[in-house]
């Protein structure tokens, strides 16, 4: 019976050691910033949740859009996945992300559907690399960032802890090694050291100029615990802003 089981602990023991010389190369905030990355992304919700929103899009001067959301949280026996639905009367779509703890999300979207929102069968879009730099209903909201796509990245560096709004923040650098072109390079995540929640961040280009900033914007206690009551992301090069306002009710 050992022998059966031989290969697979060999197989352990060199891809244990194989860790082991990579984790001893990396420096002691490298170390800390993986360890950070892979706890946020082992975070997942306990049950489904259904939550209306609004996409308040700034598109320039005496120029806004309003766009209706439907965020769903489905829990399932392999993970779980959070369903983005618009209601805008053009370009009514549908995105899913997929997680599964110690895979690569999956990203499968549906765009200009009917006035029913109805699938009806159609296949999605898989969208994969420079696709997820594509933006919710036209909005400062990239898929990547509905996905927290960055904290997949290899790089992972923990800077410094620090106090932010009156919070203990511990700030993570993520960096990836070859961006696309339209994508992020390097994001700053303050992130809360008690719920492992995004507080504020800041995304760099490919040039290393600064492209976006994300704040979470209000809290609401609602059932006698906190909630995220609006996020809000600015794009510095287009002057563009939108805020994701949730509809929170008392039970």
């Amino acid at each position: 019976m050992i022998s059966r089981f031989l290969p697979i602990l060999l197989g352990w023991q060199v891809a244990s050691s194989a860790a082991a010389a990579a984790t001893n190369a990396l420096s002691e905030t490298e170390i800390q910033g993986r360890t950070l990355a892979q706890q946020l992304l082992a975070q997942s919700p306990i049950s489904n949740l259904v939550q209306t929103a609004t996409l308040n899009i700034r598109l320039g001067p005496g120029k806004r859009r309003e766009i209706p959301l439907r965020i769903q949280t489905r829990v399932n026996e392999s993970g779980w996945q959070m369903i983005y639905e618009t209601s805008a009367l053009s370009n009514r779509m549908r995105l899913v992300v997929a997680h599964e703890p110690g895979q690569p999300n999956r990203y499968e979207l549906w765009d200009d559907l009917p006035e029913s929102g109805a699938v009806d069968g159609r296949p999605p879009t898989v969208l994969t690399g420079s696709q997820l730099m594509t933006p919710l209903a036209d909005s400062d909201f990239w898929v990547a960032d509905l996905g927290q796509e960055f904290f997949h990245w290899p790089g992972q560096k923990l800077l410094k802890k620090v106090i932010y709004n009156s919070r203990a923040c511990s700030v993570l650098e993520s960096t990836k090694p070859d961006p696309a072109t339209a994508g992020y390079s390097r994001v700053l995540s303050w992130i809360d050291s008690e719920n492992g929640g995004i507080l504020y961040a800041e995304a760099y280009d490919v040039k290393g100029n600064k492209l976006k900033e994300f704040q979470t914007k209000k809290l609401k206690k609602v059932n006698g615990q906190w909630q995220v009551a609006e996020l809000e992301i600015e794009n510095d090069q287009t002057g563009t802003n939108t805020r994701l306002e949730f509809n929170l009710k008392q039970e």
